[in-house]
């Protein structure tokens, strides 16, 4: 068995060493993973809510530093983030000074959204900060376990198309 806190409703060891729970729920790796989002996505909002930031925001800036500037559509498209929430999000970074709007040169109807150099370090900040978050959660895992858990995790997430994927 495993030290998990009593209580603990995967199964785990409670006081004196005994399951608390029905040793087949500990078998269902579907059970298991939503169990572990559920933790992980709990300690993420928690500490992204201590700076004033959510997933969305992250997910837009680390978005237009990897591609560059993008039309809201774009960001969409590129996060999962519905078009109607992303005006939203745009419109909180936007407000802290984080990302600019421009009308696109190449079509005046649409705009470009461009990180700002407040938002590039906003950015660095919070990858710091969600770094430290992701040691606590997979405390338990070398770093080869954690690097298979990325790759199986993604390979999950690709083979689904992300088509659930409206957080980050």
């Amino acid at each position: 068995m495993n030290d998990k806190a009593p209580g603990d409703p995967s199964g785990a060891a409670g006081p004196g060493g005994r399951a608390v729970g029905a040793e087949r729920l500990r078998e269902l790796p579907t059970r298991l993973l939503s169990l572990a989002a559920v933790h992980s996505d709990r300690r993420v909002n928690e500490e992204l809510a201590r700076v004033d930031a959510r997933k969305w925001h992250y997910a837009v800036l680390a978005t237009l530093e990897e591609f560059g500037p993008a039309s809201q559509a774009e960001l969409s498209a590129r996060t999962g983030i519905y078009r109607s929430d992303m005006v939203g999000v745009l419109n909180e970074l936007a407000g802290r000074g984080l990302v600019e709007r421009a009308p696109d040169p190449a079509d005046r109807r649409r705009n470009v959204v461009t990180p700002t150099r407040s938002g590039r370090r906003h950015l660095l900040r919070l990858d710091s900060l969600l770094a430290a978050v992701e040691d606590e959660v997979l405390a338990p895992l070398t770093s080869a376990q954690r690097a298979q858990l990325t790759r199986l995790l993604a390979k999950l997430v690709d083979h689904h198309g992300r088509q659930g994927d409206r957080s980050m």
